[in-house]
């Protein structure tokens, strides 16, 4: 049983919409703010702790209100409330209706991401992580991943948010070092040997490993999501021009910059990476047209694959436009014309104008 209830009313404040997911600590929920309209809330599982207990567990919560950047997830409320488990913390943040990068992946199917989107989506997260690693002393996520990394979209286009900073930790001053946490297919070699050698660099490596699977379909070094042994660090890595032809060696030379075996080879913050992803161009249009797949087994790395749902993709793209037809729903036709973009790999390039448009407030 979660530890809230679909319907359930929540300080006369929010209703619980939906059950989202949950991790090792929290559970998360969409919820409908009485005036702000949708929001996730990010419910904690401790129960039974002291005030100043809970309130260490929404440190996650204070960090994202004092970082506030357009590519970090957006906090508007931290408390307290009742669960049948007993009280437990929350809080709330931005509801991002088409919701991981892994989902965003996905759903592409067999097709890579085009080479200009995936360029536009790790700029728009080094820029949000440069903030955070511009701090004094810097602040590093330690989790940067797929999972981790929201896509919706605004009037403009895709526009990422970094999430889940429940590792975020600040590094020594000294040593600009801090204990390692984290998932392991998205580690550097560094913080796989050391414990205590997490760092800026650190997130650059989970950022590089991000481009390379969105490039590739594969994560680097030959990995995979089960794979854990540093060993792996010595085998050689593909190219991703030699595995996507929208690729090219600029991308190769910052995929591999970012990817560095030694920490001192890397680039040393996101900062310095966008600087020069912000170098890059797409090459021609008929370079573009020509990747149509990555294999069979493409987006399997990441673990099992669901397959495409198009009839279901359909009914909610129909519900989609008749919720834009009436007053005041543009914004819950946008976030359910968002979902159902992760049902169908047609879906993103047929109806992602009206999403756009919708975000803008027009009817079309």
């Amino acid at each position: 049983m979660g530890l809230l209830v679909e319907g359930q009313k929540l300080r006369g404040t929010y209703e619980v919409e939906r059950y989202l997911g949950e991790g090792a600590f929290a559970e998360v929920y969409r919820v409908r703010h009485r005036f702000l309209g949708r929001q996730a809330m990010k419910v904690f599982k401790m129960t039974g702790m002291s005030l100043q207990e809970t309130e260490a567990m929404l440190d996650e919560a204070i960090l994202l209100s004092r970082l506030g950047h357009p590519n970090i997830v957006r906090v508007f409320d931290a408390d307290t409330i009742e669960t049948p488990r007993g009280i437990c913390g929350f809080f709330t943040m931005e509801y991002v209706a088409g919701g991981s990068l892994q989902q965003f992946w996905k759903s592409h199917g067999a097709r890579l991401v085009p080479v200009p989107v995936a360029v536009d989506i790790l700029k728009q997260c080094c820029r949000g992580l440069a903030i955070a690693h511009g701090e004094n002393p810097p602040i590093i996520h330690r989790d940067v991943k797929p999972q981790n990394i929201l896509v919706g979209y605004d009037a403009t286009g895709i526009r990422v948010r970094v999430s889940d900073f429940g590792l975020a930790k600040r590094v020594n001053p000294l040593t600009l070092l801090a204990s390692a946490k984290g998932t392991r297919s998205f580690k550097a070699p560094e913080a796989l040997l050391n414990v205590g050698s997490d760092s800026c660099a650190g997130d650059v490596w989970a950022l590089g490993s991000t481009l390379y699977l969105l490039l590739t379909d594969r994560l680097p070094f030959a990995a995979d999501a089960d794979t854990v042994s540093p060993e792996r660090f010595n085998l050689p890595m593909i190219p991703p021009s030699r595995l996507n032809v929208q690729a090219d060696a600029l991308l190769d030379q910052i995929v591999f910059g970012a990817l560095a075996v030694d920490p001192k080879d890397r680039y040393p913050n996101a900062k310095e990476l966008l600087t020069d992803l912000d170098r890059w161009r797409p090459r021609s249009r008929e370079t573009d047209l020509a990747v149509a797949t990555s294999g069979d087994d493409a987006k399997s790395v990441l673990g099992q694959n669901s397959p495409p749902d198009e009839s279901r993709a359909r009914d909610m793209a129909g519900q989609a436009f008749d919720l834009a037809r009436k007053q005041g729903k543009l914004s819950e036709a946008a976030d359910l014309m968002e979902e159902s973009f992760n049902r169908s790999p047609e879906q993103r390039e047929d109806y992602e104008y009206w999403v756009k448009l919708w975000r803008r407030g027009i009817v079309g």
